[in-house]
């Protein structure tokens, strides 16, 4: 059985720094591409960032870029997603999630494997 799970997330105040943990189980992913998306309160799940297999190509949604770092150890078979410079507007389920194929992508049915989520808060 393949599970992701999620750790590192917490309650932080603006201008906080956050490292989310996805370590993977049940299957290698060393040969596929990863991501990280969140869904807020009343809002549709969002892409945050992704990173090919070899962590040699990376995305990132203007919203986080030059703030949110996506990285991978593939001996470890796991995803990490440094998060600095927290604001309020990324409070959030933040998901770990896994493709089938090795490039990266950005929506959510480009994934095949997701995680249960972990919660990040910054108040305002």
């Amino acid at each position: 059985q393949v599970q992701l799970v999620e750790s590192g997330g917490g309650l932080v105040q603006a201008g906080d720094s956050l490292r989310l943990s996805c370590a993977a189980a049940g299957r290698t992913f060393s040969s596929d591409a990863m991501g990280w998306f969140r869904q807020a309160p009343g809002k549709e799940r969002e892409f945050v960032a992704a990173i090919n297999w070899s962590g040699g190509d990376t995305m990132y949604a203007d919203s986080v870029k030059g703030r949110f770092t996506i990285s991978r150890d593939n001996a470890k078979n796991t995803v990490y997603l440094q998060m600095n410079s927290l604001k309020p507007e990324d409070t959030a389920v933040y998901y770990c999630a896994a493709r089938s194929f090795a490039g990266v992508a950005r929506k959510p049915n480009e994934f095949r494997y997701w995680g249960q989520g972990t919660q990040v808060t910054v108040p305002s």
